[in-house]
C-alpha cells in the first residue's frame, strides 16, 4: 500500500532525448562564442589602453593581441577571465531561470527533482563535470540523465509535451 501511495504522488516528467540536448548545446555554443568575442574585445581594449598610458609595455610583442596570447602572466589571466565569463553565463541562467537561451529554444529546463531552481554550487558541479557538453552522451539511463546531471543531483526536463 505504501509503495502504491508513493507512485501516485510522483511527478511525471518527460526527459529530453540526446538529440534535443545536443541541439540546445549547439545553440548555447553559438551564444557563448559571441559573448566570448565581446569579452575578448573588451580585454583587448583594456590592454590597448594600458599600453597607451604606459602602464604596460609591449617589449618584444607586436601588438596587444600578441601580448595577451604570448606573455605567460597575461595569457593565464586572459584564459581565467574567459573561463569566468563562460562559467558566469551558464551559472546565471541555470540558477535564475533554469534555462539558457539554447535550452529555451529546445524547450528544456534544468531543475531539482522537486521542480525548484538549482543552487550555485550545483551549477558549478555541473560545469566541472560536463566535459564541455560531452557528458550528455551518457544520457541513456531511465531518466536520460547526463553525467553532469547525476553529479549535480538535478534533472533536465522537457518544458512542454512533445507529440
Amino acid at each position: 500500500m505504501q509503495k502504491k501511495k508513493q507512485l501516485q504522488t510522483t511527478v511525471s516528467h518527460q526527459y529530453p532525448s540526446l538529440l534535443r540536448r545536443l541541439g540546445a548545446w549547439f545553440y548555447d555554443t553559438l551564444i557563448v562564442t559571441a559573448i566570448l568575442m565581446v569579452a575578448g574585445a573588451l580585454a583587448m581594449a583594456i590592454v590597448a589602453t594600458l599600453l597607451t598610458v604606459g602602464v604596460l609595455t609591449l617589449d618584444d610583442y607586436q601588438d596587444a593581441s600578441a601580448y595577451l596570447m604570448s606573455n605567460p602572466t597575461a595569457s593565464m589571466l586572459y584564459s581565467a577571465y574567459l573561463a569566468i565569463v563562460i562559467i558566469g553565463f551558464y551559472s546565471y541562467f541555470w540558477t535564475q531561470a533554469g534555462q539558457t537561451l539554447g535550452m529555451r529554444a529546445w524547450k528544456l529546463k534544468l531543475q531539482n527533482e522537486d521542480g525548484s531552481h538549482i543552487k550555485i554550487t550545483q551549477a558549478f558541479i555541473r560545469i566541472a563535470t560536463s566535459a564541455f557538453g560531452l557528458g550528455n552522451l551518457l544520457a541513456f539511463n531511465n531518466k536520460r540523465r547526463s553525467m553532469q546531471d547525476i553529479m549535480a543531483e538535478c534533472e533536465m526536463v522537457v518544458t512542454e509535451k512533445v507529440h
